[in-house]
Parts: C-alpha cells; sequence; structure tokens
C-alpha cells in the first residue's frame, strides 16, 4: 500500500509491481439538481477525478445507486445510470457493474479502479516550499446547489454550474505524466481550505492564500450569499478553521466562498515555479475551466495559524 487514508487523500494506492499501482476510489450522493441524467453525470464525474487527481488514469468502475422504489421510476434510475455511463466512456472507462439497494432517498456514485505509473503519482504529502498553488475550476458549486433546490438560481446559473461540475479533471494524469506537478487535491465537501489544509498536514508546510484571485463562478454567487444561500456543509466547514486560518482583512462572505462545500470541484495543484508557465499551457490546452494562481507553498510554522490570507 502507498497510499492510505491516513493522510485524507482522494484515493488508495497499491502497489502492482516495479512500475504499476491500482488506484482505487469510491464516492456517491443524493441528487443536488433536478435532471436525473445531469445528476449521474456529475455524480460519475466527482467519481472519476479522484482518479486523476492522484496522476492515474481509470479503467472500470462499478455503480452504487439506491432509490425509493415507492418513489424514483425505473425511467429515472434507467436516466441516471445513463449519465454516469455516459460519462465514464467519455474518458475511456468501462462500467462493468454495481449494487443497487433500497434508500429512503436517491444516492448514486462509482467505485473506480485506475492504474498510475509508480514514480508519477501525485499525492497531497509532496508539496515543497516554494510550490505555486493553481485552482482548476472557480468555486461557489455548493451555493449554486442550494440555490437551485431553493428554486432561486437563475437558469444561466444552473447551466454554467452543471456544465463545470460534469467537467472531468482529466487533466491530472496529463501534468502528471509529465512530471509538471508536485502534489495535488481535488476540492470537494471541504472546501478549498479544508482540503488545503489537509494537504498542509500531510506535507508538513503552511501555505498563503490571496483570497482577490481564488475565481467565483459568477457575481449571483456573492448575490446569493448576501442572501443567506448557504449550506449547512459550509458552514460547518468554516466553523472548523477557526484556529487553522488567519483569515486577515478577508470578509464574511470571502470566508464562506473559501470554505463552500464543493461537488465536484476542481484540482488544487501545487507547482514548481519553474513549471509554472508549462503546467499553466497544458491546463489551457486541456480546456480546464481556469488556470488560476491563487497562492504559494510557504515552510511549516511552529504555531497555528496554518493557513494565511494575503492582499
Amino acid at each position: 500500500m502507498l497510499v492510505s487514508s491516513n493522510t485524507f487523500d482522494d484515493a488508495g494506492v497499491y502497489r502492482l509491481d516495479s512500475r504499476r499501482a491500482l488506484v482505487q476510489t469510491v464516492d456517491f450522493f443524493t441528487p443536488i439538481v433536478d435532471d436525473p441524467f445531469s445528476y449521474g453525470q456529475i455524480a460519475a464525474a466527482n467519481s472519476l477525478s479522484d482518479i486523476y487527481a492522484m496522476g492515474g488514469r481509470p479503467l472500470t468502475a462499478l455503480n452504487i445507486i439506491g432509490f425509493p422504489d415507492n418513489l424514483v421510476t425505473p425511467r429515472i434510475v434507467s436516466s441516471i445510470l445513463r449519465g454516469g455511463l455516459a460519462k465514464a466512456a467519455e474518458v475511456g472507462c468501462v462500467i462493468i457493474g454495481g449494487h443497487s439497494i433500497r434508500n429512503p432517498e436517491p444516492i448514486y456514485g462509482l467505485a473506480v479502479t485506475g492504474l498510475v505509473d509508480i514514480r508519477r503519482v501525485t499525492t497531497n504529502a509532496t508539496a515543497r516550499r516554494g510550490d505555486v498553488l493553481v485552482l482548476t475550476k472557480p468555486l461557489g458549486t455548493g451555493i449554486a446547489t442550494t440555490a437551485i433546490k431553493r428554486g432561486i438560481a437563475s437558469r444561466a446559473l444552473q447551466k454554467n454550474v452543471i456544465t463545470l461540475m460534469s467537467h472531468i479533471n482529466t487533466v491530472g494524469a496529463d501534468l502528471a505524466e509529465l512530471e509538471l506537478v508536485r502534489a495535488a487535491t481535488d476540492i470537494t465537501g471541504y472546501g478549498l481550505i479544508g482540503h488545503l489544509i489537509s494537504l498542509c498536514r500531510a506535507s508538513g508546510v503552511s501555505a498563503e492564500i490571496d483570497p482577490a484571485a481564488v475565481p467565483i463562478i459568477g457575481y449571483e454567487i456573492h448575490e446569493l450569499v448576501n442572501l443567506g444561500c448557504v449550506p449547512q456543509g459550509t458552514r460547518d466547514n468554516l466553523n472548523g478553521t477557526t484556529i487553522l486560518v488567519d483569515w486577515a482583512q478577508a470578509d464574511e462572505s470571502c470566508q464562506i466562498l473559501l470554505t463552500d462545500a464543493q461537488t465536484s470541484g476542481g484540482l488544487l495543484l501545487c507547482v514548481a515555479e519553474a513549471n509554472l508557465q508549462k503546467a499553466l499551457s497544458v491546463l489551457r490546452k486541456a480546456g480546464a475551466p481556469c488556470a488560476a494562481v491563487i497562492g504559494r507553498i510557504v515552510p511549516r510554522r511552529r504555531r497555528r495559524p496554518l493557513i494565511c490570507m494575503t492582499k
């Protein structure tokens, strides 16, 4: 076992031989959008991206689905599964089966197995001082999906956020294979700050973030925050950062956005300064939603906070 759950990484890694290792992950969640096909796509993209975050490429996957059979029709279940199948096929991953159960509310996701070159594994435990932090998707999906559930999100925001969450982070493997990334993690339920805290702890470093450089899905997200449209998971994330983050002059809205619980978020990459321009070029050519330089890894502070905001 090369990577276990000890460092709260995105997937486990198990050595096969002198060059190859298996990468394994599992993830599922309840519906976050109304359309079942889109829900299936988002859930599958979220699961598949864990493999790419580790520098690997997915081979096979198993469906995991649960639903209340007295409320959810076979047609809806089929649509969810077709959404997942479409995303797996997009990256050449074969769905070879799965398992279903009766459940009080719908759940769907994938258990995914992939392959990675042992020399190219990108974990969250290998960041080094001086590394530049690059984010590949804008933040705000937790707030946006909460607004969708409440019926107050614009059609434009709904379309935008579904497209973002359905985007698979395949570029993670491209960057790893080109040796352009030192460490990486994907941003999901614990938000940008939560996942960065795990990365800093695993790597024995600290970090600085420029809040103004962090991309947000759109101005509507700020309006929704002002309306109090914030998921409980985001509030829990923010409460958990009290002694670990020096927020400096960052206002409450900024703090909420940086801890917003993401679904199928982007990759947070640690890139050596010498490789930065090449990495940004690869991201742009791959069609990453964004390629934003948002901060830097610094030496581990002897005392808290672990993460500081900069101007």
